[in-house]
């Protein structure tokens, strides 16, 4: 039995180094630097943006675990075998950080501080007040539940809607296709936070824009494959946007000659909301493994059929 780490564009030394403080008895592989190592030994696997169809060539992998809250990477693969068990990680610490950074995005916008620093000039902006704002988050999930929990008790008023329908103090939640209308018509400050699936891929399009408020203002921190781009870009110009906040794209990083960059009503930041410390979610991961070698439940499973 062995473990792989496979992480494309992230140096897993920092992972490898805390499994094998943990599990000194194990072997621990990376992909990158163990290309030769027996695929019958692994059987878990800890991943990020694993190239498609890599896990096939693993006959004995029962488990892989993904590096973040997300999930999409790992179940976006139609080449991993029904049977193997898909886990993510769950960190109070990960919540925290993305809720401090939507909250930090929404205060930006409010008082324009963006707008002032980029601005050469004195010319004054008028601000706006946490009591005009009308913060809607799609998706309640986890970090969308403590995203709303701290812009409640910052005095925002708050609306939710999500796939199934939530019950949250001091929340208004709205759920399903038929109540999304009604969720969107008052918000004017929008934040994606759903996990992507095949039915939220393409969900920040022109038609959902269209049902929002004129000036509303659009913050994705969820994955660059829930945006239309191009609508975007169309909604911000004609003005019927007033801007948006984007951390995440389609493609990573953003190329440099992406017409987001040229649009100064867009704020770009490069997927830094909410990253993952290896060194204190390794131990859920440990435990995990500990797990499956008793024959025990796992914590924190992914329904395959729902994606997360």
């Amino acid at each position: 039995m062995a473990i792989l780490v496979v992480s494309p564009g992230r140096d897993p030394k920092v992972w490898v180094r805390e499994l094998r403080l943990q599990l000194p008895k194990e072997e621990v592989h990376t992909w990158t630097e163990d290309l030769e190592v027996d695929k019958e030994k692994i059987d878990y696997a800890i991943s990020w943006k694993h190239p498609f169809g890599l896990y096939k060539d693993y006959p004995n992998l029962k488990v892989i675990a993904s590096m973040g809250a997300g999930v999409d990477h790992i179940t976006g693969d139609p080449d991993i075998p029904e049977d193997i068990t898909v886990t993510r990680i769950v960190d109070e610490q990960l919540t925290t950080d993305m809720s401090e950074f939507v909250l930090s995005l929404i205060m930006s916008y409010l008082k324009n501080i963006s707008y002032h620093h980029c601005n050469d000039s004195w010319e004054h902006k008028i601000y706006q007040r946490i009591e005009d704002a009308h913060v809607g988050i799609l998706g309640l999930g986890i970090l969308g539940s403590g995203l709303a929990e701290v812009l409640r008790k910052n005095d925002f008023k708050v609306s939710g809607w999500s796939n199934s329908e939530k019950n949250m103090e001091g929340i208004s939640s709205f759920y399903g296709k038929d109540q999304l209308p009604d969720f969107l018509k008052n918000v004017n400050i929008l934040v994606c936070l759903l996990p992507l699936t095949p039915e939220t891929e393409g969900i920040l399009n022109k038609d959902l824009f269209k049902q929002l408020p004129e000036d509303a203002y659009v913050i994705n921190v969820a994955r660059g494959e829930h945006l239309v781009e191009e609508d975007l870009l169309e909604m911000v110009q004609k003005g019927h946007l007033s801007g948006a906040s984007l951390d995440v794209f389609r493609t990573e990083p953003l190329p440099p000659d992406h017409a987001f960059w040229k649009e100064l009503k867009i704020r770009i930041t490069p997927h830094i909301a909410s990253i993952t410390d290896p060194r204190k979610v390794v131990p859920q991961v440990v435990e995990n493994y500990r797990r499956l070698n008793e024959g025990k439940e796992l914590k924190n499973v992914v329904p395959r059929e729902k994606g997360y």
